[in-house]
């Protein structure tokens, strides 16, 4: 089947009034920290990429992208732009794609990626049919990349200044010109940052149109609070028309970005309306797959009202389910396994909870999480009260305030910028 390639709206100017897309948001973790950017989630009055109010699986977002297209029939396009990054959650990533393909073959797909680690997953982009990828490269120069990103985090290891810039940009430049081998359309973003990189964008435009790049996009810095970048001047309208007229030189130019956010649907430039966003939070709530029998939700608990024990320190857990009502009622209590026994005592917990979508807790380990995980389990690190907790969890709701403040600045949250928490 030949996908409709001039569908696009990002790409083609003269679709974007027509057709429109949706940014399923399935990667809350990043692997770099720019220094312009802050990712916080539920925030409506912000439109910018690495906003969204929830994050989905990848089957919730199928489940999901089933009802925005009863609501938006237009849409075209799926792509995934964060709120992290989406080679940072590759596993999340490539399972989504995979699943919207075999259920939409003529839908267009697309990526928005820092570049870091795009390279490994090109072939099977391009077995997917993904049309687009658009790669975000703010400089080629590595003293002048320092200036931009913060910290990046490659193969579990940090690297910062010059040399987490040097890193970036051969990863970034390796990935383009490996797009254009396989045949997807590449569109570069650059961000114009006065001060910073406003004489350096020509230099950008120049490199990647000799690797082959399709059309560029140079936007304005956007300045965002909360981050180093912070008391900085947005770049004049006249800065901006005179950069893309330069750069113009070498490329195509995308003039409509609206720069979106990583849960955006429908024609650019709109705004998510309230039916949508009530979709996505219907969404949210579901299972991690949504076609499971998972009614109940298990909390570890020393006396039954707090949320206050260690998963490895619990004996027993307390199970809960919703009424039609919408009273949360406890249902059972489930004994623990036994202590010891590593792995194989994580998977018989994981098989007594199997009509659980979520287990509560107030600590836990990365071994039993991986476990649950692979079971379709969602293991929640929080403290509070469990009326509250199990409340928020059925209904879809934000329970940050609820989370221990190591959960608060993984990334996907409120990135602290330390790079301790990504990867």
């Amino acid at each position: 089947m030949t996908l409709k390639i001039a569908n696009h709206p990002c790409f083609n100017d003269a679709s974007r009034h027509k057709f429109g897309r949706i940014h399923l948001p399935v990667a809350p973790k990043c692997n770099i920290q720019c220094n312009y950017c802050s990712r916080k989630f539920d925030c409506m009055n912000e439109n910018r990429p690495g906003v969204t109010s929830k994050v989905l699986s990848p089957q919730q977002a199928v489940y999901y992208l089933d009802q925005a297209l009863t609501l938006s029939p237009n849409i075209a396009v799926v792509g995934i732009a964060g709120p992290g990054d989406p080679f940072a959650n590759p596993d999340e990533t490539m399972e989504t794609l995979r699943l919207v393909r075999a259920k939409y073959p003529e839908m267009l797909l697309c990526l928005a990626t820092n570049g870091l680690e795009l390279l490994p997953f090109i072939d099977e982009l391009a077995e997917l049919q993904v049309s687009h990828v658009t790669i975000t490269i703010n400089a080629i120069d590595p003293a002048i990349g320092a200036e931009v990103y913060a910290w990046v985090r490659y193969n579990k290891k940090m690297y910062r200044d010059i040399d987490a810039a040097r890193l970036l940009i051969k990863n970034q430049l390796e990935s383009l010109k490996r797009l254009k081998e396989v045949g997807i359309t590449a569109k570069v973003n650059s961000i114009i940052i006065p001060g910073v990189n406003d004489m350096h964008v020509i230099a950008v435009a120049s490199k990647v149109a000799e690797l082959g790049a399709d059309i560029l996009n140079c936007l304005p810095y956007y300045n965002t609070r909360e981050t180093v970048f912070e008391n900085l001047a947005e770049p004049s309208a006249e800065m901006v028309k005179e950069i893309q007229r330069a750069t113009s030189e070498f490329l195509p130019k995308m003039k409509h970005c609206a720069r979106c956010r990583a849960d955006a649907v429908g024609i650019i430039g709109d705004i998510n309306t309230e039916a949508m966003m009530q979709k996505l939070a219907e969404a949210a709530a579901l299972p991690k797959n949504p076609a499971d029998s998972r009614p109940y939700i298990a909390v570890s608990s020393i006396e039954g009202v707090l949320i206050n024990q260690h998963l490895g320190e619990a004996d027993r857990f307390l199970i809960y389910g919703m009424e039609d009502s919408g009273q949360c009622i406890l249902v059972d209590s489930r004994t623990a396994p036994a202590a010891g026994g590593g792995q194989l005592r994580w998977e018989e917990l994981a098989d007594s909870l199997n009509d659980c979508r979520a287990l509560l807790v107030n600590g836990a380990g990365d071994s039993p999480k991986k476990v649950m995980k692979d079971k379709g389990i969602e293991v929640m690190v929080i403290e509070g009260v469990i009326e509250e907790a199990i409340y928020g969890v059925f209904t879809g709701q934000d329970l940050k305030h609820l989370m221990k403040s190591s959960q608060i600045h993984a990334c996907g949250s409120s990135c602290s910028g330390t790079g301790g928490g990504c990867g």
